[in-house]
């Protein structure tokens, strides 16, 4: 028996699969849908479909912002078009953001084993590019080796004021960083073993994040 649908997810009688959210607090949702053939968005009065084996790249990667720590995004490039995003969380407010885990982990999960059933020639891309990854790996190393040395040099002075400050911007850094390296280390994957690493876990659900399907 098939596992039934985050409440988040809306399915259709007709088997499509909608989820949508809103990406900044003034402009209109974003709308997907998961159709037998093809990925269908909306956006305000602006609306698209691109047929499953014309997706030619799908990057997932893990994208915490100020308000919401615990955020992911899925980029589409269709050919031909613009890039289109999807994002796990929603705005509902100037400060807060909310988490649509369930409803875009399965969202997410779907649209896979849609284009492996179309025979998609994807590029499938994990994490951030590596042009960017590798340097700023190696700014954060650097920052934290740092940190770490003044924290050893106040504490063998004995400037316990000094090393307890020191000691919590080390643990700063590493609380909001190291998720981010962890998490996004540049790869390939295949459209059958979605790398957990890049999508929320799913415990958490939303009350708004999911559309009815367009009329």
């Amino acid at each position: 028996m098939a596992d039934p649908a985050p409440p988040d997810i809306d399915t259709s009688a007709t088997g499509d699969i909608v989820y949508a959210y809103k990406p900044s607090l003034m402009g209109a949702p974003f709308e997907f849908r998961l159709t037998p053939t093809s990925l269908q968005w909306g956006k305000g009065r602006f609306t698209g479909q691109i047929a499953y084996d014309r997706i030619r790249r799908l990057r997932l990667s893990f994208r915490p912002v100020t308000m919401q720590s615990q955020r992911f995004l899925a980029e589409v490039w269709p050919e031909p078009g613009p890039k289109l995003q999807i994002a796990s969380t929603s705005v509902r407010g100037l400060v807060e953001q909310e988490r649509l885990d369930a409803a875009y982990r399965a969202f997410i999960v779907e649209l896979h084993r849609r284009m492996t059933a179309a025979d998609a020639r994807t590029a499938f891309e994990q994490g951030t590019p590596p042009i960017l990854y590798w340097p700023g790996l190696v700014v954060f190393c650097a920052a934290a080796l740092g940190l770490t040395g003044l924290a050893v040099q106040s504490l063998l002075a004995a400037e316990w004021t000094g090393a307890l400050i020191v000691g919590a911007f080390l643990v700063l850094l590493l609380w909001h960083m190291g998720p981010f390296f962890r998490r996004n280390r540049p790869g390939s994957y295949r459209p059958d073993a979605v790398p957990e690493e890049v999508l929320p876990r799913g415990s958490h659900t939303g009350s708004g994040g999911v559309s009815p399907p367009a009329s």
